[in-house]
C-alpha cells in the first residue's frame, strides 16, 4: 500500500485487539491487489438504543489507480443484533477483498497485450528531485525508470497514480522502463 492506512474510531473502544485485526485485515487487501494506494477504515457505533440489527457500522475505502475508488460497508440492521465487532469487521474485509479481486480481474483482462505493444502501468514512487521513479504494472512488477525515458519532456507532469505506458528492458540493477508515456493524469488527486 502506497499510503499507510487509516483507521478511525467513533462511538467505539479503541483497543490494540482491534487495530490489529483491522491492519492484519488490510494487509490480506494488499495481497490481493498489489496496486492498492490507500486504504481507510471507519469502526463506529452510531446509536446507543437500536431495536433490531448488529449495532456497529465498519466502511472500508480503497484507492486503486487509475482512479478507481472502491467503498464497502456494513452498516446497522445488515447483520444479526448481537453480531461481535471482530465478526463484522472481518465479514467487512471479506466482501472488500471479493470486491478488490473482482476489479483487478477486470483490470487485467482490459490490459491484454498484443504482440508489439507496450505495457500499461501507474507510477508507484516518484522522486522528482532526484530525477527517477519506479512505475508498477498490473501484474505487480515494478520498473525503474529516469526523466530521460519519460517521452515528450513530460517528467514534471507525473505524479503518484499517473497512467503511463512503457517499454522494459533489463537494466543492471534489474527491470527497467527505456521509454514512458503519460496516458491519463489520476482523478481526484489520488496519491497526491
Amino acid at each position: 500500500m502506497e499510503i499507510p492506512i487509516e483507521i478511525s474510531f467513533r462511538g467505539v473502544e479503541k483497543t490494540p485487539g482491534l487495530e490489529e485485526l483491522i491492519r492484519v485485515s488490510s494487509e490480506e487487501l494488499d495481497k490481493v491487489c498489489g496496486n492498492l494506494i490507500s486504504c481507510r477504515v471507519a469502526v463506529e457505533k452510531p446509536q446507543e438504543h437500536q431495536k433490531s440489527g448488529n449495532p456497529y457500522r465498519v466502511r472500508i475505502d480503497m484507492r486503486v489507480p487509475p482512479g478507481h475508488e472502491l467503498v464497502v460497508k456494513s452498516s446497522p440492521g445488515d447483520k444479526p443484533m448481537h453480531q461481535s465487532l471482530n465478526t463484522v469487521i472481518t465479514e467487512t474485509f471479506e466482501a472488500a477483498r471479493r470486491r478488490l479481486r473482482k476489479l483487478t480481474e477486470q483490470m487485467q483482462e482490459t490490459a491484454g497485450k498484443h504482440p508489439g505493444e507496450e505495457d500499461t502501468a501507474f507510477v508507484a514512487r516518484l522522486f522528482r528531485n532526484e530525477g527517477y521513479g519506479f512505475i508498477r504494472a498490473l501484474d505487480g512488477d515494478e520498473y525503474y525508470f529516469h526523466r530521460n525515458s519519460v517521452l515528450y519532456d513530460d517528467f514534471e507532469r507525473l505524479e503518484p497514480g499517473t497512467v503511463v505506458r512503457f517499454a522494459s528492458e533489463k537494466g543492471e540493477k534489474g527491470p527497467q522502463a527505456s521509454t514512458v508515456e503519460i496516458i491519463e493524469k489520476p482523478a481526484g488527486g489520488i496519491g497526491g
